[in-house]
């Protein structure tokens, strides 16, 4: 007998502030066959979407079509453009994004096109693995859809990205931080996630200040969605101090785990200034002349 899923709580129930940016995978599914709607999956092994994928999905390869080949930097808008258009993303098409780990690069994803602010962008609650324990179809190959007209303006990235130097001026102002990384990598005990190799950084620790919240938190561990508004509060506001009108700098290693921390903050808890530090510990833990905590 097969294992009965979890149920999940309505999005619409969960208090948040911006629920319209979430769907559910019946919402999904209830629009596949909508030309308005576009699927892309972002994930962290770039080969499992050859695997199966939600039919009708295009991949994100996020070192590939989000960043730039020469500078450690993201694309601009025309390679952004460009990109959208192959896949056949309009001007009124609403784009909808989900992944592997709990939708670590969907949400990271969304970030990068929230540079652009880029209207119509949700994020799949649950991803890939929601979708695939409800039994919901998977499909190998890859679509092909006729050219969109979608236009995407410039980068605006000091509202939600915040680079070293944007670090550096909070932590003597005393600025709020989230090290959302594993609580190893926060004492400095580890350079890397578990299981995962050295990836470069010659120091470890944490930035000064930064609070430890790592990201898995803002996560039902049964369902892989996001746990309710309350919940989140109790996380940051009751057990961190935290306040909705607070200036919030999150980091992890390369940005993100870290923007699915921002993803919470921003819309499930209505935060108005949250900044993702994508440079994050490859670049602070390596970088002369910044202090570290351990």
């Amino acid at each position: 007998m097969a294992t009965p899923v979890p149920s999940v709580t309505p999005i619409e129930q969960r208090g948040y502030a911006h629920p319209e940016v979430l769907v559910s995978t019946s919402w999904v599914a209830e629009h596949l066959s909508d030309p308005k709607v576009r699927l892309f999956e972002a994930n962290e092994d770039l080969l499992l979407y050859d695997t199966g994928h939600i039919p009708g999905a295009v991949k994100i390869d996020w070192l590939h079509d989000l960043n730039d080949p020469v500078i450690r930097d993201f694309v601009g808008p025309a390679g952004l453009q460009k990109f959208l258009r192959a896949q056949g993303v309009d001007r009124d098409t609403t784009i909808v994004l989900y992944g592997d780990k709990n939708n670590w690069w969907a949400t990271y994803a969304f970030w990068v096109l929230q540079l652009f602010a880029l209207p119509n962008v949700k994020v799949m609650d649950g991803g890939r693995l929601r979708w695939a324990e409800e039994g919901r179809t998977l499909e190998e190959g890859k679509p092909s859809y006729p050219a969109g007209n979608v236009e995407v303006g410039p980068r605006s990235d000091a509202r939600i990205r915040a680079l070293r130097g944007d670090v550096e001026a909070h932590v003597r102002k005393q600025g709020k931080l989230v090290d959302v990384r594993s609580p190893e990598e926060y004492r400095g005990e580890r350079l890397h996630m578990p299981d995962y190799p050295n990836e470069g950084a010659v120091r470890g620790g944490h930035v000064p200040g930064a609070k430890s919240i790592p990201w898995a938190k803002a996560v039902d561990a049964a369902t892989h969605t996001y746990k309710s508004a309350a919940e989140l509060r109790t996380l940051y506001e009751q057990e961190q101090g935290f306040a909705k009108d607070d200036d919030v700098v999150v980091y992890c290693r390369i940005g993100e785990r870290s923007s699915h921390s921002w993803f919470a903050l921003t819309y499930l808890l209505g935060y108005s200034k949250v900044r993702n530090y994508d440079g994050s510990w490859t670049e602070w833990g390596n970088s002369v002349g910044v202090p570290i905590e351990k």
